[in-house]
């Protein structure tokens, strides 16, 4: 069993608060591997600590045999990432932002055109490809990110909540090369979902984190037996309960209900 990212004993303190209380886990190399949990768990805060974007209190972080501490730059090229938070140039068109994303990924030239037409068909954007970003709608601009992350096919891929506020065929035609990557491709997916049928259906592992600490894992057979439940979203919710959280943690933005009912979350 090789393993392609390994996390140990990784916390995270902003001043008096503790936010990521001493996790550990290993991500098998080829698998898809979902981190869920509950607004204020600890989630987003682990995601950014392991992409380099947030520097850890203490703990170590390996990706593809890198210390993503002391060998940033090597990590960093091991995978690709989609962020809750956009990142597009939007005064570029589509095919651009593609296309510079490729570029700065090292993608061969000769490729580059077919895998940008690859991955923006998956989300329906190849005829839009010519239009500025600008003009996108919200979830176009999605789309948009989630095809750009593809297209230079990293090790592993990270995908923070990657189909928030898309169409249920949109969900399915992306989730469906995301599955074609990881078996033709052997990329590894990390993935965080809100959408509990995602995790159930893709994710070969499963870590739930809630209060800074992994109060569950393994795959979903494992979890709903130990928990004695019918479905993931079941077992979920009796490991973390019911009510509703604000996502008012230290070092993230701060996020009201409604202002993520107003982008599909709720």
């Amino acid at each position: 069993m090789q393993i392609i990212l390994s996390v140990q004993s990784l916390t995270k303190k902003f001043e008096d608060f503790t936010a990521v209380n001493g996790i550990s886990f290993d991500v098998e190399t080829g698998s898809i591997f979902a981190f869920l949990g509950p607004n204020g768990a600890g989630k987003s805060t682990t995601i950014k600590m392991l992409t380099t974007v947030l520097k850890p209190t203490s703990g170590e972080i390996m990706i593809n045999g890198f210390n993503a501490l002391k060998e940033q730059d090597k990590a960093r090229a091991s995978f690709g990432i989609v962020f809750q938070d956009r990142s597009l140039d939007e005064e570029l068109t589509a095919y651009e932002n593609m296309e510079y994303h490729a570029v700065i990924y090292k993608v061969p030239r000769k490729e580059r055109e077919d895998r940008i037409r690859q991955a923006l068909e998956i989300v329906g954007l190849w005829e839009r490809r010519g239009d500025y970003v600008e003009k996108y709608s919200g979830g176009m601009k999605r789309r948009l990110e989630i095809a750009r992350a593809l297209v230079h096919y990293p090790k592993i891929l990270f995908l923070d909540e990657p189909t928030v506020g898309l169409d249920p065929q949109t969900r399915n035609s992306i989730w469906s090369h995301i599955k074609r990557l990881n078996e033709e491709k052997g990329m590894t997916i990390f993935l965080t979902t809100h959408y509990m049928e995602e995790a159930e259906a893709v994710a070969d592992q499963i870590a739930i984190i809630d209060h800074g600490r992994i109060i569950e894992s393994g795959t979903v057979e494992e979890i709903k037996k130990r928990t004695e439940t019918e479905s993931l979203e079941e077992a979920f919710l009796k490991l973390t309960g019911r009510d509703i959280r604000d996502d008012n943690v230290p070092g993230n933005k701060m996020r009201t209900i409604r202002g993520m009912r107003r982008r599909g979350r709720y």
